[in-house]
């Protein structure tokens, strides 16, 4: 089975994505880690983030690779560096949607998607996989929640990396992101039609779970790729 999730920033895809796939024996994958982790590089090597042909460079070229710890959480390395906290840092958040907005990045980062995914029975979170990645998924969800309730928990995750800043600049800056990946040409950030919509806003992780669990037990098998 393949679970497409997708939302906006906050929502609570990362965290929902990850439980279903152990919920489920799933493999998790996050794809929004791998447009973080070009805006990452293209920041430390000064890469223009309005130079579409050398960030699709640096998303074909990169040896990003997701390994799973003993504590069941998922880390991101690009060749043997861990930089699962650096492409969370304030800076990669703001850039990560002009970087993902580029289309021979998106070409690039579609491409390893796809064949991951046609290994099948795995959960794929993001902002375009249930309309662009896999959109034959069996099971497609789309998580969603108030600014106020994303920007709180966005200053949580920051604040257990020791960084400070207030909510409502983080209110400014989920919504300019919602505006961004809304508005984009390429796979803008919307609902699939077929898509099941959870509001996260008022629900515990176990909630949101039980309903996405419900609708994967009515979901059968479909036959073929689901991309």
């Amino acid at each position: 089975m393949i679970v497409a999730i997708d939302g906006p920033a906050g929502s609570g895809k990362s965290t929902i994505a990850r439980a279903l796939a152990r919920r489920l024996g799933l493999t998790y994958l996050d794809t929004g880690a791998m447009y973080r982790v070009v805006t990452l590089l293209a920041l430390e090597q000064d890469v223009p983030l309005e130079s579409d042909s050398r960030l699709g460079c640096l998303a074909r070229e990169m040896d990003v690779r997701f390994v799973d710890t003993p504590d069941e959480t998922a880390r991101v390395l690009v060749g043997d560096r861990d930089v699962t906290d650096a492409i969370r840092n304030p800076l990669v958040s703001q850039k990560v949607s002009l970087v993902a907005a580029h289309r021979q990045v998106r070409q690039a980062l579609l491409r390893r998607q796809r064949q991951l995914a046609e290994q099948g029975d795995m959960v794929l979170e993001g902002r375009d996989i249930g309309t662009v990645v896999c959109p034959r998924a069996e099971l497609k969800v789309y998580l969603t929640a108030s600014a106020e309730v994303r920007a709180t928990r966005r200053r949580q995750q920051l604040e257990e990396q020791g960084v400070c800043i207030s909510q409502n600049a983080l209110e400014r800056e989920l919504l300019l992101r919602d505006s961004r990946d809304s508005g984009r040409v390429l796979a803008p950030l919307r609902k699939a039609r077929d898509a099941v919509e959870i509001d996260t806003s008022a629900l515990t992780v176990d909630q949101v779970l039980d309903l996405i669990v419900e609708h994967a037990a009515a979901n059968e098998p479909g036959e073929g790729t689901p991309c």
